[in-house]
Formats: structure tokens, C-alpha cells, sequence
């Protein structure tokens, strides 16, 4: 069974200039969609965006405190050279 659930919405309240909004109207009919929906799309796709590079400068700092093996990259570069598909 499926259920379609909503969320709790909470009205907010965004100043944008005329050129903006008209911007933002013009895709969202192209799209086929709403001015909220295309906004509420846009603040997900730039939380999402955070969120990665967050997890990049991350992944950054913790090689930059303890760097890769040497020997097991040598072994990794080895390895794959070894088993590359012949294109």
C-alpha cells in the first residue's frame, strides 16, 4: 500500500526583484509547475549541494591529517592498470 503523505508547511516569506520573479514564473510555467514548487525545488538542490561539498572538504581534511599510503596507491594504480577493460 501507498500513501501519499504531507508535510507541514510553514509560509515563508522571500523579498526577490521584479526581474527575478518574472524569471522564475517564465520557468515554472515552462516546467509546468508553481513559483513555490520551483523555489522549494532550488532551496533542496542548494542544501543537497552543500551538503556534498561539506562531505568533500571532509573527505579533503581527513586525507590532508593522514595522507594515503603510498605503497597502496602504487598497488591501487597497479591493480587497475591491470584490470582496465581493453576498449
Amino acid at each position: 500500500m501507498c500513501y501519499h503523505m504531507v508535510m507541514a508547511r510553514r509560509e515563508v516569506l522571500v523579498q526577490l526583484d521584479d526581474d527575478l520573479v518574472e524569471q522564475l514564473d517564465t520557468l515554472a510555467n515552462r516546467l509546468g509547475t508553481n513559483r513555490s514548487e520551483l523555489i522549494r525545488r532550488a532551496v533542496r538542490a542548494v542544501i543537497t549541494a552543500e551538503d556534498l561539498a561539506s562531505a568533500d572538504r571532509d573527505l579533503v581534511a581527513a586525507y590532508r591529517h593522514r595522507p594515503a599510503d603510498p605503497a597502496l596507491v602504487q598497488s591501487s594504480r597497479r591493480l587497475a592498470a591491470e584490470t582496465a577493460p581493453v576498449w
